[in-house]
């Protein structure tokens, strides 16, 4: 392990990681495939390089950060967002790897919705975007990284979501390939800036997230 020595000593990184559960009644709920991991490894990385790390997470199988600052274990969208707000004004740094969801149930049921009809609907009503709130709200020198999964149209969305929520840099995976996206232990990614484009191929989530603290750290 690195002293505190390192690239980010004494930086203050907030990260988000994990998806975030809707509940639809007692039992059930809405959520998606992403399992944390690549938060984690920032988290933990950040930490060796002498970063004073936050991190938020919504419901995973990963054990808790223990060596961080502080970790915060969240379930839903509204309180990942709740979280975030309250922090981002003491961060230089916000590195939203999280996958909130979209959407919640407009209504929830206090009791299990019984499965006797064949069929069956749920009104969704959307999540606030909590990107794009901090985007508004961004110091001028604070760094804002977002991530961009995607199935079609990889670089023009993950273009447009970087300067819709006037992020610093964002990292666009292709999630329908093999050996990439939710779950994998490797990736193929574009890190995407205002003036560039790096594509990154068949790369470890664990080589992904030294070079994302590199360029936070000005090495990259």
């Amino acid at each position: 392990m690195k002293s505190k020595k390192g690239m980010l000593a004494g930086k203050k990184l907030l990260i988000t990681a994990g998806p975030t559960e809707e509940p639809i009644d007692p039992v059930r709920f809405i959520s998606n495939r992403s399992t944390g991991r690549m938060g984690y490894l920032l988290a933990s990385s950040a930490h060796q390089e002498g970063a004073i790390v936050t991190l938020i997470s919504g419901p995973t199988h990963l054990s808790p950060l223990q060596e961080i600052k502080e970790y915060i274990s969240v379930r839903t969208a509204l309180e990942m967002r709740e979280e975030v707000l309250k922090r981002i004004k003491a961060c230089d740094v916000l590195i939203m790897a999280a996958a909130p969801s979209d959407y919640r149930p407009r209504h929830y049921s206090a009791k299990k919705i019984k499965g006797k009809k064949k069929t069956a609907s749920i009104e969704l009503f959307p999540n606030p975007d909590i990107l794009k709130e901090v985007g508004e709200k961004k110091r001028k020198k604070m760094v804002v990284v977002g991530f961009a999964a995607e199935t079609d149209n990889l670089i023009n969305n993950a273009r447009r979501k970087l300067k819709e929520k006037n992020l610093d840099f964002i990292i666009a995976n292709r999630i329908d390939i093999n050996g990439a996206g939710f779950g994998t232990a490797t990736t193929e990614v574009k890190i995407i800036t205002k003036e560039k484009t790096e594509i990154l191929d068949g790369i470890s989530k664990e080589e992904l997230s030294s070079i994302i603290l590199k360029k936070l750290g000005g090495e990259g």
